[in-house]
């Protein structure tokens, strides 16, 4: 599984990005697993699998590590 950590969070948008090995990569609140988009914080480590949207790779299964 990548690892990352949470570079931004727009909780009232719904969504953030985690800067990964490859480079930054959305997500969704909806793949935040664990706990509200609303505890994540800038520069929390996060494991995700990367997935696809309508727009490009997206993280799926966000977990705090």
């Amino acid at each position: 599984m990548p690892q990352g950590t949470i570079k931004k969070v727009l909780a009232d948008k719904g969504f953030g990005f985690i800067e990964g090995d490859r480079g930054d990569i959305f997500f969704h609140h909806s793949a935040v697993e664990g706990v509200a988009i609303e505890a994540l914080k800038i520069g929390q480590a996060v494991t995700y699998e990367e997935g696809r949207g309508p727009k490009g790779p997206r993280a799926e299964n966000v977990r705090l590590v």
